[in-house]
């Protein structure tokens, strides 16, 4: 089974071009199949070993989340075997995917995200960092691995836009407003005359190499409690944030999917649920009748 996986991970890394993320969830996963089945041949597996499977998911109490990722895999996986003429048919065929509750993203008002991203104190290169992280991050909506992998290449302050590689190496231009010009620029400046001007990476560790998702994600984290904030923040929060005040201030939504990177408008569309309720907490408020 393991010799199939390695097959299988080379395809999705090589021709597919999928995330880092991605292909260690679905390595990790697959190698739980093969666990599971005590390493039997693919084409030897059935629809019941593979029922059996999801009922030791239930069993260990996994989310419903977590289960349907592991379904997404493991179809993939079989599918793959059978174009390659590896197996004959497709045990996964007849396996139920649980449908997910659709989750309506957490996100800040405009004030508060003013308030994070003022958050920093730039009298440093740190804060200077800290503070242009903050700004392309809500200027742009880019993910957190985007933006992690910003060059300075990448970034035309004159013209205010950046280029991207999103998921699966697929590029796309995301618009920088003033203030996040304003920020990098500063940034970059601080940066030359410490010497450290030299490096490609837009945005860098202490040590002077590229920052990390996770230092990125611990940097928002820092903000988060320094402003006090009761809700559970994260970077992603920023990027939803930046969907829904766009929404909300007249933007269309297929403009708001390109410069989100959605591959399906569907995914694009929780932001108007958000809309909607905004607009039933204001009509509550205002309608005598409500």
């Amino acid at each position: 089974m393991k010799r199939f996986i390695w097959k299988f991970m080379n395809y999705l890394e090589v021709e597919r071009n999928y995330s880092r993320h991605t292909l260690r969830s679905y390595r990790s996963d697959l190698l739980e199949l093969a666990s599971f089945l005590k390493d039997r041949r693919p084409g030897e597996v059935t629809h019941v070993d593979l029922r059996l499977f999801m009922a030791n998911l239930k069993k260990r109490n996994c989310s419903r989340r977590t289960i349907v990722r592991k379904i997404a895999a493991v179809k993939s996986f079989f599918k793959f075997l059978v174009r390659e003429k590896l197996v004959m048919a497709n045990p996964a065929d007849s396996v139920f995917t649980p449908k997910l509750d659709k989750r309506l993203p957490e996100f800040l008002d405009q004030a508060k995200i003013l308030e994070l991203i003022t958050a920093p104190v730039k009298d440093d290169i740190t804060g200077l960092r800290d503070r242009a992280i903050l700004e392309v991050l809500y200027s742009t909506g880019i993910r957190v691995s985007e933006l992690a992998g910003l060059d300075n290449a990448d970034v035309d302050l004159v013209s205010g836009v950046i280029k991207v590689r999103g998921k699966g190496k697929k590029e796309r231009i995301a618009l920088l407003g003033e203030e996040a010009q304003r920020a990098v620029r500063d940034y970059l400046r601080k940066r030359q005359a410490a010497g450290k001007g030299g490096q490609k990476m837009l945005f860098l560790n202490k040590r002077g190499g590229r920052l990390s998702d996770r230092g990125v994600r611990r940097l928002v984290d820092k903000y988060v409690r320094q402003c006090s904030m009761e809700k559970k923040i994260s970077p992603h929060s920023i990027r939803h944030s930046f969907a829904t005040h766009m929404l909300n201030n007249g933007a269309d939504l297929r403009s708001v999917q390109e410069l989100l990177g959605h591959k399906n408008l569907s995914t694009t569309q929780i932001y108007t649920h958000l809309d909607t309720r905004r607009l039933r907490e204001v009509y509550a408020k205002a309608h005598p009748r409500a």
